[in-house]
């Protein structure tokens, strides 16, 4: 068993602690790491979950990147994408709703496409949700000038 992080060989206690906390193999340090990024950001399980399957497709993801004006969960800058994971997609208000369409507007005005995937979809059909956001980064590749 190794780390998803940094490929450091893990024995079956470690093994077993980050799988039961997080859902996925991590070493200690990795471990201590994105918990601390789930306590300073309120980091939905789902979004680690997704970014460590992002990072085996060899997506390049960043966990919790700043975009000038709030944290998103994941983001994959060579493409200029955002990813928001949705927990409470069924009880959003208006308030919320023309809040997140205006952080979609602001992201879009410095060239930044923002999606929004429920967190169900992630919990049920990852290796979906994953092969369709690599879809997503080959149309992106092939409209805009990757950094």
């Amino acid at each position: 068993m190794t780390c998803k992080d940094c490929g450091k060989s893990i024995d079956h206690l470690q093994y077993r602690a980050s799988m039961d906390s997080l859902g996925v193999q991590l070493c200690e340090r990795h471990t201590r790491l994105i918990k601390k990024v789930i306590l300073d950001n309120d980091t939905p399980p789902e979004a680690i979950h997704l970014f460590y399957a992002l990072k085996d497709a060899g997506a390049y993801p960043m966990l919790e990147w700043w975009d000038g004006k709030k944290s998103v969960d994941i983001a994959i800058s060579r493409v200029k994408l955002n990813i928001e994971i949705d927990r409470d997609y069924s009880r959003i208000t208006h308030e919320q709703a023309i809040s997140d369409l205006e952080d979609a507007m602001h992201s879009f005005k410095n060239g930044f496409t923002t999606i929004r995937i429920p967190h169900l979809a992630i919990a049920y059909y990852l290796e979906d949700t994953v092969q369709n956001i690599l879809g997503i980064i080959s149309g992106l590749k092939a409209n805009i000038k990757a950094i």
